[in-house]
């Protein structure tokens, strides 16, 4: 099964007569292998006669509301994607054919009225409050999308896999948008002509709406901004807070000057950051998978994988860098075993880790907790210094050759693991 079409209806037995044959038409003329779900609200029109009698599956919707009805359409979906649309006409099937073969550059594709191409023939009043509120929500929440109230919309179905949808109306549209995207999901706007609905009447109360999508926004203003949402560490060399701009690229310019012109880079716990898409011959390795997820549009080399384990054979790499991990997992000698096992003799490791010494990262941190609660200050589990530092890794034989600091807080070491293969064995060996 190539789609599944997700129709969610309330008396539209009307608009389906002529909506199903055109779906249909269209699916079958682009060799697309489909099904139609209709997800009735329940219907006193003889909504549900309609959609059977052209070959549609109906089904109750399992919650009230179009949020509800729209889930129970993805749970009762079997095809590799899922494509959603409105049942009143306002959404033209002819235009699923563009939509079907922008598929390849997104894991979403949306029908967009505001993208350079789209246009909306609805009423002054309608048509600026969408266009509004669309731009409001897309500075708010961060994210590089025009048209994010769009219902008109092809998922790659893995979307769908880990999401869970809160929401009880027409705001479910801007949720799944902003909780697919937090999870790494890639999302590609195709110009699209929006019309006025054929017969009946619409179900949405405009300024009910917009109330609904400005409460909802709250919560996903929370998921856009949290450490773990997939773009974040991207996001914050773009900052438009000053410090943490600052923050960001004076730690961009300093490993990626000491990393450029290695052959094989690894970079172990590499998130969403400049620093992993600023190298050549770079892999980029994360336990997070959905970070990897937002990764995969810049065609970076990823491998998903553990500190305490990595994926690669000894010697692979002639640069390994962790910048901004080991402070957020448990001590355990085994990390520096591991980064010094896939590194080339005489190869480069950068390392970089907040210095736990230093009088500026004592205030920093927590000024940084009492402005931002959960953010990173919760999540520094190991507190390093230099002179900590300095003597893990003289265990094994890597030696310091240059340090730097962000703000004379952030410590970054630039190192040298011994050339000499044997010795540098035989001092590990005696350690353990």
């Amino acid at each position: 099964m190539d789609i599944s079409v997700i129709l969610p209806v309330m008396n539209e037995a009307e608009n389906l007569r002529i909506l199903i044959p055109r779906l249909i038409a269209v699916l079958d003329r682009e060799h697309i292998a489909h099904e139609i779900i209709v997800v009735d609200g329940p219907s006193t029109d003889g909504t549900r006669e309609v959609a059977e009698q052209f070959g549609a599956r109906v089904v109750g919707e399992r919650r009230r509301g179009y949020a509800g009805a729209l889930t129970t359409g993805i749970e009762e979906a079997r095809g590799d994607y899922v494509l959603t649309l409105d049942a009143d006409q306002s959404h033209d099937p002819d235009f699923i054919f563009k939509m079907w073969r922008a598929r390849k550059r997104a894991d979403i594709v949306v029908a967009s009225r505001y993208v350079l191409g789209g246009v909306a023939y609805s009423d002054f009043i309608r048509r600026s409050t969408s266009w509004f509120l669309n731009q409001a929500l897309r500075r708010m929440l961060s994210i590089p999308v025009l048209d994010m109230s769009s219902g008109y919309r092809l998922y790659r179905r893995e979307v769908f896999r880990e999401l869970e949808i809160t929401s009880s109306n027409f705001e479910v549209q801007e949720e799944i948008l902003v909780k697919a995207y937090a999870s790494g999901f890639s999302v590609v706007e195709v110009p699209f002509t929006y019309f006025p609905r054929g017969a009946g009447r619409s179900h949405a109360k405009l300024f009910s709406f917009g109330w609904k999508i400005f409460r909802s926004s709250l919560s996903l203003w929370k998921i856009r901004n949290s450490l773990m949402s997939a773009d974040y560490d991207e996001r914050a060399f773009y900052s438009r807070i000053p410090p943490q701009r600052y923050w960001q690229r004076r730690r961009h310019r300093i490993t990626v000057l000491w990393a450029r012109g290695a052959d094989r880079v690894l970079d172990a716990g590499c998130g969403s950051s400049l620093i992993v898409q600023s190298l050549n011959n770079v892999v980029g390795m994360d336990f997070n998978f959905a970070k990897l997820r937002f990764l995969r549009r810049y065609e970076i080399p990823l491998i998903n994988g553990s500190a305490f384990a990595l994926p690669f054979k000894d010697g692979s790499f002639d640069c390994v860098m962790s910048s901004q991990v080991i402070e957020h997992i448990r001590y355990d000698e085994s990390i520096f075993a591991e980064m010094h096992r896939v590194l080339r003799p005489g190869g480069m490791l950068i390392l970089g880790t907040p210095d736990y010494a230093t009088i500026g990262w004592r205030i920093i941190e927590p000024v940084y907790g009492f402005l931002m609660p959960g953010g990173y200050k919760d999540q520094h589990i190991t507190h390093y210094t230099l002179a900590q530092l300095r003597e893990i890794l003289a265990r094994y034989n890597i030696a310091i050759e240059e340090t730097a600091y962000v703000a004379g807080s952030e410590l970054i070491l630039r190192c040298r693991k011994a050339a000499n293969v044997a010795r540098a064995g035989a001092e590990i060996a005696a350690v353990a």
